[in-house]
């Protein structure tokens, strides 16, 4: 029950924080536009050099509605998770860039992924085969025992959203989304794949070190050892457990940049405009 308690307590704080930070900042009224203490001569140029790059807002890729298969509602709710953080990299030099995400939306989208019913599909399964395999041998067996695993799995869920999507990207002002290539060979699209937990896209558009995949996953694996009481403490296991969050999150990567080719083959919903 205390471990409950704990993790209960936790995800209440991961959350109070959040708000606080998506929180928009207040605009001061009374401060006078720097704009206007430019001579009249050079306000033209700098009102051009600060616009803004226009940018395009993905739309909906596809409609859950418009598939009416076998487990339709789960097949759409996973396509949709894939889409939902995955932008197309543009393919000519006149196309407009994705529009960078403000630290508002990407609150959101933790939000959504941690309220994502997938994810307690997820623990569950996670949950059972930390029964079997008696992980955290405090929780014991039974049905309680299951039920702590559970909570601590999604836990894990939710820490690892947590850091990942909204935090750190937030803090290095770096976009939490998979930029699929699409196009190209499948060496070079596998290569793309791969590399973007070491190297994403900043809010700018230019390319950095995943400084939030890195930190997250460390930031959430230290965390867990709070409610995980059977975890091996020390950098070495720390470590192995961060290598296996961030090669899971590859995984993933690799199947959001085939998720097209996937998705015609066994004819489920999708569209191929962005």
């Amino acid at each position: 029950m205390k471990s409950m308690q704990r993790q209960f307590a936790l995800l209440a704080t991961l959350l109070a924080c959040a708000v606080a930070f998506a929180q928009p900042v207040p605009r001061l009224n009374n401060m006078t536009p720097a704009l206007s203490l430019v001579p009249p001569s050079l306000a033209p140029s700098l009102m051009i050099s600060h616009a803004k790059q226009p940018c395009v807002h993905p739309v909906e890729p596809f409609d859950i509605d418009d598939y009416n298969g076998p487990l339709s509602q789960v097949v759409g709710r996973f396509s949709q998770r894939l889409e939902s953080t995955t932008v197309h990299i543009p393919r000519h030099k006149n196309d407009l860039r994705p529009c960078a995400l403000t630290a508002s939306d990407k609150f959101h989208m933790f939000v959504e992924s941690t309220s994502d019913p997938l994810n307690y599909v997820g623990a569950a399964w996670d949950a059972a085969t930390a029964q079997i395999d008696r992980d955290d041998p405090s929780y014991q067996m039974g049905a309680s025992g299951y039920g702590k695993r559970f909570g601590a799995a999604v836990t894990d869920n939710a820490t690892g959203d947590f850091f990942g999507i909204f935090l750190y990207p937030a803090l290095f002002r770096q976009d939490p989304r998979y930029y699929r290539l699409g196009q190209g060979s499948a060496q070079s699209r596998l290569g793309h794949a791969l590399t973007h937990r070491f190297v994403t896209q900043s809010d700018s558009g230019k390319l950095m070190p995943n400084y939030s995949e890195w930190f997250g996953a460390v930031s959430s694996k230290a965390l867990s050892n709070l409610y995980h009481p059977g975890n091996p403490r020390g950098f070495g296991p720390t470590a192995s457990r961060v290598g296996y969050s961030v090669a899971n999150d590859m995984a993933w990567d690799v199947l959001r940049e085939y998720w097209p080719e996937i998705a015609r083959k066994f004819k489920l919903p999708f569209r191929t405009h962005n």
